[in-house]
């Protein structure tokens, strides 16, 4: 205290100026995680329409590429901005595959007698999408796998299980549609 007056070690105005570094700091490293943020679609924007072709069906089980066709043809429609059309002709693109695996496994059995109670499904398919104005592959060729377990025990059917396992590997294909980041 000097003649009245308080010394401090620092002025008013260096206080106000390193509150605004300090302020200008926390918002600096605030924002920078969002420097690489990028709000556009993930999807290429030059496709408009998608044509799924009936997948072949490589493996013993018959009936699975009706399945994985409807379910990636329903999935595209619920998750993405094209849309889904019936002639070929009229398509931007076209995605098309085969299953080339079904297999079932035992997951647990019975101790009794050994009857399986718990099974699982497993699809693999190969799948490409094909830019039919430009001729680009868009997916080339695409190994994708999926599966699912059901038990015969709560009264699920392989069908049952072959529906979840196409689901899923619908889902895995549409997210294999998405642009690169």
């Amino acid at each position: 205290l000097e003649g009245g007056r308080i010394i401090l070690p620092f002025s008013i105005l260096n206080s106000q100026f390193l509150i605004c570094c300090l302020s200008s700091v926390f918002c600096l490293l605030t924002f920078a995680g969002c420097a690489g943020y990028n709000n556009t679609s993930l999807y290429p924007k030059d496709v408009a329409t998608v044509y799924v072709e009936m997948f072949d069906n490589q493996s013993f089980r018959r009936g699975i590429e009706f399945e994985l066709t409807d379910a990636l043809a329903k999935r595209i429609e619920a998750q993405t901005p094209y849309k889904i059309v019936s002639n070929r002709d009229k398509a931007d693109t076209v995605i098309s595959g085969q299953i080339v695996r079904a297999k079932e496994s035992v997951l647990t059995t019975e101790r009794q007698i050994g009857r399986a109670m718990e099974k699982n499904i497993e699809l693999r398919a190969v799948v490409s999408w094909k830019n039919l104005r430009t001729g680009e592959l868009l997916m080339d060729n695409k190994t994708v796998s999926a599966s699912a377990s059901y038990s015969e025990w709560q009264s699920q059917s392989f069908a049952y299980g072959s529906t979840l396992a196409a689901n899923s590997l619908a889902v895995r294909i549409v997210e294999l549609m998405e642009s690169k980041w």
